[in-house]
């Protein structure tokens, strides 16, 4: 199932225009007659759908270690968890000990 095709998609107007293309003239006792331009629209909406994830997430790193710093202050603590965890004896030799 694709997304609202009415929103913009300036890459896959061409599949859009052919699929609606493609419902207004086929049969409806046809139910495969627009499988093929269905699919490329899909792939279309797929290849977009990463390239927004990958720009989206270009920072993901440096965004997530300023929220848990805004946490961490906002809890009035010095270190993080991880951090805490790291230092932790017990935790530590249960990690090895899982890990053999």
């Amino acid at each position: 199932m694709h997304p609202p095709l009415d929103r913009p998609h300036p890459e896959c107007q061409s599949q859009i225009a052919a699929l609606q293309y493609c419902h207004a003239t086929t049969s409806k006792l046809k139910f495969w007659g627009c499988n093929k331009v269905k699919f490329d629209l899909d792939q279309c909406l797929k290849e977009e759908k990463q390239k927004l994830l990958k720009e989206l997430n270009k920072d993901f790193d440096v965004k997530r270690r300023a929220e848990e710093d805004a946490y961490q202050n906002a809890l009035g603590r010095d270190i993080s968890f991880e951090e805490y965890l790291q230092k932790d004896k017990d935790y530590m030799r249960a990690m090895d000990e899982r890990k053999k």
